[in-house]
């Protein structure tokens, strides 16, 4: 009676999928434990922290942050960064990457403009402080043609923090805008041109409104990219002057200061800012795209 009272009972999975979990829904544990662990808790931990100061009220680390403008200016810095960046990156990435797709050797040519993603953001701030330096290549250059009388200063000033993030960020703002682009059905294209639409034409009333809704998921994840800069504020910028930006400010209350409470504050106002840029271009991308998901992946 047990053995045959065994073959009739349910098995795991049978339970399991009596409580609305079957394997593929198991599969998503491991993942949600790790976002948990290395995502959620330490920013739950971080936004508690901001709130339990050294001295003061429950608000004295958020006071004390807008009430110094040498640390509330740091907003204003990274923005005046991370903004011009990535409205060039994406400037940039638009016609390159319409040109690559009609090219026969489209991997070749995405592998190279791709390289500088796979460097880094130290090494290649390494590599501008040698090429655009004093004595480096690009003014050795220029002083042999006479073009200039001294060499132009390029680095430990904002264009060296701006043409950092505009060689890391390009890579990866490109590959995004290609992929939209190439998601794209061509037999639009060709009925447009069939019709006599003129390549102008074509990209004002096929190619933009298919394309906008990926470019603003692509400006807003360029964004975030560059406005977390903080090597490159350090090795080819000013940090103590024009490229002081917001991250450099929480490292120096946690590292030099060891007030990770204060620290806490500006990483959450650094969160706020973002989440603010990137909800006020999604909103406009909802006001500006009502109708299916075209030809983009977003």
């Amino acid at each position: 009676m047990r053995a045959l009272a065994a073959d009739h009972a349910p098995g795991l999975r049978v339970r399991l999928a009596a409580h609305g979990l079957d394997g593929v829904t198991l599969l998503v544990v491991p993942a949600a434990l790790f976002v948990l662990g290395l995502f959620i808790y330490p920013f739950a931990y971080g936004f508690w922290l901001s709130f339990n100061p050294k001295a003061g009220g429950v608000l004295a680390n958020y006071g004390r942050f807008f009430s110094d403008a040498y640390l509330y200016g740091t907003i204003a810095t990274t923005l005046w960064l991370a903004l011009p960046v990535t409205l060039l990156n994406l400037a940039l990435a638009v016609p390159i990457a319409f040109r690559v797709r009609l090219m026969r050797r489209q991997r070749l040519l995405t592998t190279i403009l791709v390289i500088p993603i796979t460097l880094g953001t130290v090494l290649v701030a390494e590599g501008l402080l040698n090429y655009l330096g004093p004595q480096g290549w690009f003014n050795r250059t220029l002083l042999w043609l006479g073009l200039v009388s001294s060499p132009v200063r390029l680095i430990n000033n904002y264009w060296g923090v701006f043409l950092s993030l505009l060689i890391t960020g390009f890579p990866f703002t490109f590959l995004l805008t290609l992929s939209y682009l190439t998601g794209i059905d061509p037999a639009l294209e060709n009925a447009a041109a069939t019709l006599g639409a003129k390549p102008a034409q074509r990209f004002r009333h096929i190619f933009l409104p298919l394309l906008l809704p990926g470019l603003a998921i692509t400006f807003c994840l360029s964004f975030v990219q560059a406005f977390s800069v903080f090597p490159s504020a350090v090795l080819v910028g000013a940090p103590a002057g024009p490229t002081r930006v917001i991250s450099i400010a929480a490292y120096q209350a946690a590292f030099e200061e060891y007030d990770y409470s204060m620290a806490s504050a500006v990483a959450i106002v650094m969160g706020l800012v973002q989440l603010g840029i990137v909800a006020a271009v999604l909103g406009a991308r909802g006001l500006l795209y009502r109708g299916p998901a075209g030809g983009g992946k977003g």
